[in-house]
């Protein structure tokens, strides 16, 4: 097992039905760590951090959503241990604010 982040960018309707409430409920229910956040071109952003496999699987549900959203596209990019510090200190996984 190895341990992998990802940055990952999400398009469609994902704001306002609850997208990155349910992206933070489901990252931490997986025991991953990240963040996540509106933009104001109306996608969401978000890093997810943990076990490949696991990570993988998060990045599989981005594409379905809660049942409300419309996902059109989510795109994926490696990413580094300095993404993670935008966590609201002691919080394994962050809801931040939109940029």
């Amino acid at each position: 097992m190895s341990s992998t982040i990802r940055h990952v960018m999400i398009r469609g309707r994902v704001q306002g039905v609850g997208y990155r409430a349910w992206v933070a409920m489901t990252a931490q229910a997986k025991g991953l760590e990240g963040w996540v956040r509106n933009r104001r071109d109306g996608s969401v952003e978000a890093t997810f951090a943990g076990e490949d496999g696991v990570v993988a699987d998060m990045i599989s549900a981005c594409h379905r959503g809660p049942s409300v959203a419309r996902v059109d596209a989510v795109v994926v990019e490696e990413a580094g241990a300095d993404l993670l510090t935008q966590r609201n200190a002691g919080e394994r996984f962050s809801i931040l604010p939109t940029v």
